[in-house]
């Protein structure tokens, strides 16, 4: 065999080691619980549904909609 062939084979070795090891990872992570702690974090309000914008949005994101061309 040559070289070259030597090469493609162990890549495609190492390609089928990372893929199994990838699908191990992923069947863990489906069949892990999540946890979410009861305090510890900033408290997150609600979205104002005003028509007006709202104080919370950046300057230069309340105009975002015309910018793009939406509605």
């Amino acid at each position: 065999m040559e070289r070259k062939e030597i090469m493609v084979i162990a890549l495609i070795g190492v390609m089928l080691l990372a893929v199994g090891l990838q699908t191990i990872q992923l069947s863990g992570l489906t069949q892990a619980q999540v946890s979410v702690p009861a305090s510890g974090g900033a408290p997150v309000s609600a979205a104002s549904t005003s028509s007006g914008s709202s104080p919370s949005v950046p300057t230069n994101l309340q105009n975002l909609p015309s910018m793009v061309g939406g509605c």
